[in-house]
């Protein structure tokens, strides 16, 4: 059979052209980066905020803000989101419920009465739990808490009114804000521009009439896990009943523990350990870890434990290295060929992912409430665990080349790092061959004895 062969690049493309292309191409690469906010778990995953003009006022209008978290398993934790935009015109805040401005801005120019917020680019935040009756609308004051749709969509929710002034007062005078950001409660989102979409039906409380605003513009934000942070946060750890090797996470997954600035780990057998901890605080985003090789605020062991003839059981653990963070409604989201055929869980909730149409080998697993839905700051109460019992798929089950470990698992919806696949913990091979090798030998001499025997 003859074969066609290629010509060398050099001989189609000179020496500096193929040079040129080859930095055009990089170049194209790096500056994609939005093509990173899509998650491949969970494709249409978003927070949308929607912007309902439900008045008019003598001067603008009142509107309620509402943001919906559609993302699977990704929440905002404390202390909370934040959501800025640029006016398009001359606009202020006259009063605000259910949120705030973080500023107020330069008011000098009203006499009468003095506006809530005066800033081009104002920045809202959520009110906090117990706010007075008279400041709350429905789905306000959770701190800026949101959780994920997938976890829990009935507080997957969060409203404010807003009353703006200096506005248009009709649906052709009124220009959308742009430039909307949005922290939760550090980068990471990336915001749209505003739309305007069919208003919104509103139903009354004794469902016996419809309402629908006087305009409705919508706002689409994505996560990227490259904006949020320069370093992952978590990682993945492998063990099994079968090999006595146990995997670590790979050394400086999150960072390198001497190249690291001082103060950012703390040795957890330092005599000092409380005071350091305690100095540091506890709001800062900033991780502050346990001292280790992989520098991970998270670290995720997966442990195959046992082997029975139908079933297979698998230990999950998961450990809190930061002594700056209590997770609260954490979720671990796991990707594995054999979650179709989960028989019973303990001591975790379980979900089933189904990104795409007949591929089930997703899960979301979460605490159960006011038993481990609470991972507490690194030390002796930091970490939760369970186990999974599955039932085997004879045709595809096998402990051979690491099938028995997950291809992917997110922590609080970032992507942890796993070790490299050589790296695995291995079947015996080489001893079943041996036993083999030797038992062969056995037979083989035994026969030759009878031959002997007979002979004789």
């Amino acid at each position: 059979m003859e074969h066609t062969m290629l010509p060398a690049i050099g001989s189609v493309f000179p020496r500096g052209v193929f040079a040129a292309l080859l930095l055009m191409l990089l170049f194209s690469f790096s500056t994609f980066t939005s093509i990173e906010a899509y998650d491949p778990l969970d494709p249409t995953g978003n927070i949308t905020i929607k912007w309902d003009v439900i008045s008019w006022t003598p001067d603008g209008y009142v509107a309620v803000v509402t943001m919906y978290n559609f993302q699977q398993y990704r929440h905002i934790q404390a202390p909370g989101w934040s959501l800025g935009w640029t006016w398009a015109k001359k606009e202020v805040i006259w009063n605000m419920m259910g949120a705030q401005t973080t500023e107020q801005g330069d008011c000098s120019k009203f006499k009468a009465g003095i506006p809530h917020c005066c800033k081009k680019d104002p920045t809202v935040v959520d009110l906090l739990p117990g706010t007075p009756y008279n400041q709350q609308i429905a789905n306000c004051c959770k701190g800026g808490v949101l959780n994920s749709w997938g976890q829990d969509p009935s507080n997957a929710v969060s409203s404010f009114q807003i009353s703006v002034g200096s506005a248009g007062t009709t649906n052709k005078t009124v220009k959308m804000p742009k430039n909307f950001t949005l922290k939760a409660p550090g980068p990471g989102y990336t915001c749209g521009p505003a739309k305007v979409v069919k208003p919104t039906v509103f139903i009354t409380n004794d469902k016996r009439r419809t309402t629908q605003a006087m305009m409705t513009w919508n706002i689409t934000c994505t996560y990227s896990q490259f904006l949020a942070q320069k370093a992952p946060s978590c990682c993945v750890s492998l063990s099994s009943f079968y090999n006595d090797t146990v995997v670590n996470c790979p050394t400086c997954t999150c960072g390198c523990r001497n190249k690291t600035e001082p103060g950012s780990c703390v040795d957890p057998n330092s005599p000092h350990l409380a005071s350091v901890v305690s100095a540091s605080g506890k709001t800062a985003n900033t991780p502050l870890v346990q001292c280790t090789s992989h520098m991970c605020p998270i670290r995720v062991h997966w442990h195959v434990k046992l082997n029975y003839k139908e079933y297979w059981r698998v230990k999950i653990t998961i450990t809190n290295f930061n002594y700056r963070m209590n997770y609260s409604q954490w979720n671990l989201v796991v990707q594995h060929p054999n979650l179709d055929n989960i028989t019973q869980l303990f001591s975790f909730n379980y979900k089933s992912l189904n990104p795409y149409e007949g591929l089930n080998d997703t899960s979301m697993l979460w605490g159960v409430k006011f038993y481990n839905d609470f991972l507490s700051s690194a030390g002796s109460l930091g970490n939760v665990q369970s186990e999974i019992l599955l039932r085997k798929d004879k045709s595809t089950f096998t402990f051979d080349k690491g099938w028995a470990f997950p291809r992917r698992i997110y922590f609080n919806g970032d992507n942890c790092v796993m070790p490299p696949p050589d790296a695995y913990p291995w079947l015996p091979n080489a001893s079943s061959k041996l036993v083999f090798s030797l038992l062969s030998t056995v037979i083989a001499t035994l026969a030759s004895l009878l031959i002997l025997l007979n002979q004789s």
